[in-house]
């Protein structure tokens, strides 16, 4: 049965157990990571980054970065 609402997507979770539940969610949250990455390595490609990267630089070389704990 396919499905293709997010309701009847919604609804067919909402009768796993929970231990598929949890399955679930792992593979979304792999997946949404998977689609973060695809996206900022677009935007860098297209130099949507490119003004970021020269502001990030520019407050590097004035001081203005902490180290990361």
């Amino acid at each position: 049965m396919a499905m293709s609402t997010v309701q009847e997507i919604e609804a067919a979770i909402a009768q796993l157990e929970p231990k598929d539940v949890h399955a679930v969610a792992d593979w979304l949250q792999e997946y949404r990571e998977e689609l973060w990455d695809k996206q900022i390595e677009a935007d860098a490609k297209a130099g949507r980054l490119d003004k970021l990267m020269e502001e990030a630089k520019q407050d590097y070389l004035a001081g203005r970065c902490k180290p990361l704990p």
